[in-house]
């Protein structure tokens, strides 16, 4: 019988995920990662290289799930509040997301991170599409698209960062379910652009 390299490959990342969600680049291991996996340890160096290269697989493939989920162009940029409750809505979805992110800054700083330049690129299509829309006339020009993608990116996040503070802050809300929230964040980014 064959070895399926894809199928083995898929396995690990999918074991990664959750072990560097909860434990981060630092606390993970690789002996979780294979037994989750039912993969001999041995193919993560194989496949990844070591840890630290294994983390920026699985960071690059849940960031290009998000952006296969919800993609941004000029038309949806004309209401980027509802592009902001589509990121909502999958990181409510997908909470590892957002712990993986926070790891990547808390293991990384400012030093350059895996998969940059093509992430970077990503991030230039967002503001390109919203730098159209603004030429469109569909959305306003009043601030710059990097800022605008920027805050969407981290207002849609920040929910899921810090749930603490949205249960803090909005302790006299008289609905502060994640439907709320969602809708809040809406009104919130529609303002911002209006």
């Amino acid at each position: 019988m064959a070895w399926d390299t894809a199928r083995t490959r898929q396995l690990l990342l999918d074991a990664a995920v959750e072990e560097f969600a909860e434990h981060g680049p630092q606390g993970a291991r690789v002996d979780r990662v294979a037994a989750k996996a039912g993969v001999n340890k041995e193919r993560i160096y194989q496949y990844f290289g070591n840890k630290d290269q294994l983390f920026g697989a699985v960071l690059t493939q849940e960031l290009e799930r998000l952006a296969a989920a919800v993609p941004l162009d000029a038309a949806q940029a004309a209401d980027l509040g509802q592009y902001a409750g589509r990121v909502f809505d999958y990181h409510g979805s997908h909470p590892h997301l957002v712990r993986l992110l926070h790891w990547e800054g808390l293991h990384a700083g400012d030093a350059e991170v895996p998969a940059e330049a093509a992430r970077t690129a990503h991030y230039a299509g967002k503001v390109a599409a919203l730098a159209a829309a603004q030429e469109e006339g569909t959305l306003t020009g009043a601030l710059p698209p990097a800022d605008l993608v920027y805050a969407v990116i981290a207002l849609a996040g920040w929910w899921f960062s810090t749930p603490q503070l949205a249960r803090m802050i909005r302790a006299g809300a008289p609905d502060d379910s994640p439907a709320a929230r969602r809708e809040a964040l809406v009104r919130l980014v529609r303002a911002l652009v209006a």
